[in-house]
């Protein structure tokens, strides 16, 4: 028998998502994976001026077959395995069989602590742990290349 989060997970897929300049409004990436899935790494080629941003939209549109009670993703950011950044985002309640957008705000680290986009290329992994309250639904990593 399925655990609940294996329930969650069969039914639950990332449509699409881009990441945009906070400040104007203007897509920088866009893609249409399902970044939930487990088991691969994911790749992501985002434009190397996504790092003068001083932040970053990211909207997120996914479906849910399940109901939800506390969605939500915790994310590191990780240089050649190590962790540089943790963020914490809340959605809240996903009604069963529906699909969503949401949209969230990434402020940048300071200027002094920015590395170029040559020496992150390709050794930037962003782990993403989707959860439903303290249950963890999924565990997916995306690889980041600049150009």
């Amino acid at each position: 028998m399925p655990s609940r989060a294996e329930d969650i997970l069969k039914g639950f897929k990332v449509n699409w998502m881009n990441l945009r300049d906070a400040d104007n409004g203007k897509i920088l990436w866009q893609g249409n994976d399902d970044i939930s899935s487990p088991e691969v790494i994911h790749e992501a080629r985002v434009p190397k001026k996504i790092l003068q941003c001083r932040a970053v939209s990211r909207e997120i549109n996914f479906s849910s077959v399940e109901q939800m009670d506390k969605f939500r993703l915790e994310q590191k950011v990780l240089f050649k395995g190590r962790c540089l950044e943790e963020w914490f985002f809340e959605f809240g309640f996903v009604i069963p069989r529906s699909t969503n957008t949401w949209q969230s705000l990434i402020e940048a680290a300071p200027e002094s602590q920015m590395m170029p986009a040559n020496v992150l290329n390709g050794n930037v992994v962003i782990e993403t742990k989707f959860y439903d309250d303290q249950l963890l639904v999924s565990t997916s990593k995306v690889r980041l290349y600049y150009v």
